[in-house]
């Protein structure tokens, strides 16, 4: 096989690998607005989200940007299931964590992916302490804070995040919520009524939306996030 025609058979596949659309990327021309819908009836507490994402992003052995929490939920008249429970920062369209540092490192970019400028960065910790969604870290080794970006690098050449990419179950479905057309636009559309955010008490307006959200999951409380247990850092996970 020649160069020319292995290229073509590779540009030819590139669509199953999971490249985004041109209208799921930037709507009209202007600024996407990212959002990612996980459906918990096709969730299989895998852990793929979490590995994906540890090794895409290099981070360090024993701390996530994505985590999977299961938790026994039980129901009166029924038998008590084990239900899991995927975390990720929010990139709420209001974000408790923004405000909080003192040095403006951590700011929500055109497209309203809430971000952290590692260069301006004091690793103060006033950030982690205040998301409702115990969705960031200190990181060990660049001794900045750390969090998901929904895969920045990858939205940037036009691909899906990793976690989205490599979900088992097909799970996890991304894309930009200025577009009607586009795909997750069209299931929180069909899914209304199943649609819930983790702790909406919160206040932060999630870009993150959970289908099937039991309610015991959705309470702060129940799944120990730090900010609904008056901690300063790092709720336990089941």
């Amino acid at each position: 096989m020649d160069r020319r025609k292995f290229l073509k058979l590779a540009c030819a596949g590139v669509p199953a690998l999971g490249v985004l659309t041109a209208t799921d990327v930037r709507a009209g021309g202007g600024n996407p607005r990212y959002a990612m819908v996980i459906d918990l009836r096709r969730c299989v507490g895998c852990h793929s989200c979490s590995v994906s994402c540890s090794v895409e992003n290099r981070v360090p052995v024993g701390k996530f940007r994505a985590t999977v929490g299961e938790f026994v939920i039980e129901d009166d008249g029924v038998a008590p299931t084990v239900a899991p429970l995927p975390r990720l920062c929010n990139h709420c369209e209001e974000p408790a964590c923004v405000p909080v540092c003192p040095v403006h490192a951590t700011y929500k970019d055109e497209s309203g992916l809430v971000l952290v400028d590692s260069d301006k960065c004091l690793a103060c910790g006033f950030c982690v302490q205040a998301c409702p969604y115990d969705a960031r870290y200190i990181n060990p080794v660049t001794r900045t804070t750390d969090k998901c970006t929904f895969c920045v690098h990858r939205l940037q050449a036009g691909l899906l995040p990793a976690c989205v990419e490599n979900c088992v179950g097909g799970a996890r479905i991304f894309g930009d919520l200025g577009d009607p057309g586009s795909l997750v636009s069209r299931t929180l559309e069909e899914h209304r009524g199943d649609v819930s955010v983790l702790a909406p008490e919160m206040g932060t307006k999630p870009n993150v939306y959970y289908i099937n959200l039991n309610a015991f999951l959705a309470s702060p409380v129940n799944v120990g996030l730090p900010m609904a247990e008056g901690a300063l850092a790092g709720g336990e996970h089941a």
